[in-house]
């Protein structure tokens, strides 16, 4: 088990085979169960969730962990940061923000509801429709914000792209305004999400 545990990748697979076998240990121990919409619904709002996970993780990451220490950091060790830590982060980062809502929108389609809450249950007289819209609206601000404006300005302040001091400077401020934006933002989409399953 320790070999297992000192590799990410194994550990990962090791997690997803456990997965596996109790979910064939749930199907065939109460009599199987049919693959269709529910099903579905069930496996997409499960990937939904798992990179919804590290998406809201890594933003709480940077916004709790990573911002207010850098300024602690000595001169000499922050390298290690730009240059390994933090491009590796924001990588996973991004994608989880990017599947997180392709499961949402398909998630949403699957189980009918998608024209619903992106119109924020006008047509449907509110309730669950609201809440699930307002969660959906929030989330793509927060995505746009990840990859429009975010990872575009961490890649100046990080050094992947050329950018003079002045630039960099500005982008760092930028990037960091905007993921504290998201972070402002997390709770009330969280909010809404869950109220959306829970309160209606």
């Amino acid at each position: 088990m320790i070999e297992i545990l000192k590799s990410l990748s194994k550990t990962i697979h090791f997690s997803l085979a456990l997965a596996l076998i109790l979910f064939l240990g749930l199907y065939f121990l109460n009599g199987g169960f049919d693959i269709d919409t529910l099903f579905w619904s069930w496996l997409f709002r499960y990937i939904h969730v798992i990179v919804g996970i590290m998406w809201i993780g890594l933003l709480w990451y940077f916004n709790f962990v990573q911002i207010p220490n850098m300024a602690k950091i000595p001169d000499e060790q922050k390298p290690a940061i730009g240059k390994v830590i933090a491009p590796a982060a924001l990588f996973w980062f991004r994608w989880s923000a990017l599947f997180t809502i392709l499961s949402g929108l398909i998630l949403a389609y699957i189980n009918g509801y998608a024209h619903d809450a992106m119109t924020l249950g006008i047509t449907s007289g509110g309730g669950k429709s609201t809440a699930i819209g307002i969660g959906m609206w929030l989330g793509l601000v927060m995505a746009f914000n990840v990859w429009f404006v975010i990872w575009p300005n961490q890649k100046k302040a990080l050094g992947i792209v050329e950018a003079d001091s002045d630039t960099k400077a500005k982008s760092a401020k930028t990037a960091m305004l905007f993921s504290r934006t998201n972070t402002l933002l997390s709770l009330p989409m969280l909010l809404s999400m869950v109220a959306a399953q829970n309160l209606y």
